[in-house]
């Protein structure tokens, strides 16, 4: 097991700040520590397939592909990476399908500072790192028997859309956000739809209140 002074930190965010408030948290924790930065999942990729790492701190909104596929495809490349998902998506948007993809653990950017150095040790020393909530989460799905809900049965992709059709943003606004065309976002809106029996947008709403999946998503 690596020390936790002396890991190999990747860190991927697009948001420079949050990338260097990052940086000052861990280092006070891992003076000796390396540290990489990517601030897209194509980057991200191309470093954790360049180069070895103890631990990938990995935000789900990067600019040009979602962190859900970046996940996947980084525990392709080096399945022994634990990769500790830190984003301003709350739990119930996006921690089962974290935990599903392969996360080692789920935390959100308004987690105090000591708790995510505590969450990077736990991790690297081959924990998992979950809150109480989200493995109570993680229980009634098994107990679920493997009846799936309506939402479940969504791409990554087509959940993010309709995340944020749900929160009211228009197809153009959700096109800019995840830099992808309207006519893409309006392919996403159909599926997702169609897989979940709805009609409108006023439903997906209605749906997304029902099943407390808009509680504290973030409305930028």
């Amino acid at each position: 097991m690596k020390s936790l002074r002396q890991a190999r930190v990747l860190l991927a965010d697009d948001h420079a700040i949050v990338r260097q408030g990052l940086l000052d948290i861990l280092r006070e924790s891992m003076p000796r520590a390396k540290f990489g930065e990517a601030r897209t999942g194509q980057e991200t990729v191309e470093l954790v397939r360049r180069q070895v790492w103890d631990i990938l701190l990995l935000d789900i909104s990067l600019p040009d592909r979602s962190g859900i596929e970046i996940l996947k495809e980084v525990r392709g490349l080096d399945p022994k990476l634990p990769v500790l998902i830190l984003t301003m998506h709350p739990e119930e948007e996006f921690g089962l399908r974290s935990l599903r993809a392969g996360a080692a653990g789920y935390l959100t950017k308004n987690t105090d500072p000591k708790e995510i150095v505590v969450a990077v040790g736990r991790v690297l020393a081959r924990g998992r790192y979950i809150s109480e909530s989200l493995a109570e989460e993680l229980a009634t799905e098994f107990r679920r028997d493997g009846v799936r809900m309506p939402h479940e049965r969504l791409s990554d992709r087509e959940f993010e859309v309709f995340g944020l059709l749900a929160r009211g943003h228009t197809v153009k606004e959700i096109a800019a956000r995840l830099k992808i065309s309207a006519q893409t976002v309006s392919t996403h809106r159909s599926r997702v739809i169609d897989k979940m029996g709805l009609r409108t947008n006023a439903d997906l709403v209605q749906y997304a209140v029902r099943h407390a999946l808009v509680d504290g998503w973030d409305q930028s």
